[in-house]
């Protein structure tokens, strides 16, 4: 039984950073490839970074720059670290493993998600 775990999600001020957490049973991250996303309210489920089994990491460009993917293999947990926030990152923020990936790093067709965290921006 896979289960993704959020954590890390918080209410900040605009400048502020936060780090998610997203730990990860019933699968080796080593070997998948990995992704954040974020829904907004009213708004479509965006894709924001993706990093794959051989540790290529690719940012939505509205993320670039300031928001990094990373994971720590022996603790099978995946980590977005969130710089620089704006209002505009207010979202529910959630992590998904076994995802596709298109031409550009976008990814699709994820198979497992977790519960998500609500990061909120003022």
């Amino acid at each position: 039984h896979v289960q993704l775990v959020e954590s890390g999600g918080g209410s900040v001020q605009t400048g502020e950073s936060l780090r998610l957490s997203c730990a990860g049973s019933g699968y080796r991250y080593s070997t998948a490839t990995m992704a954040w996303f974020r829904q907004a309210a009213g708004k479509e489920r965006e894709g924001l970074a993706t990093l794959d089994w051989r540790g290529i990491t690719a940012y939505a460009d509205s993320v670039k720059g300031r928001f990094t993917i990373s994971q720590d293999n022996a603790k099978n947990a995946v980590y977005l670290q969130m710089n620089s926030l704006k209002i505009e990152d207010t979202a529910m923020y959630y992590c998904a493993a076994r995802c596709n990936s298109d031409s550009r790093g976008a990814p699709y067709g994820c198979n497992y998600w977790g519960q998500g965290t609500q990061v909120t921006v003022s």
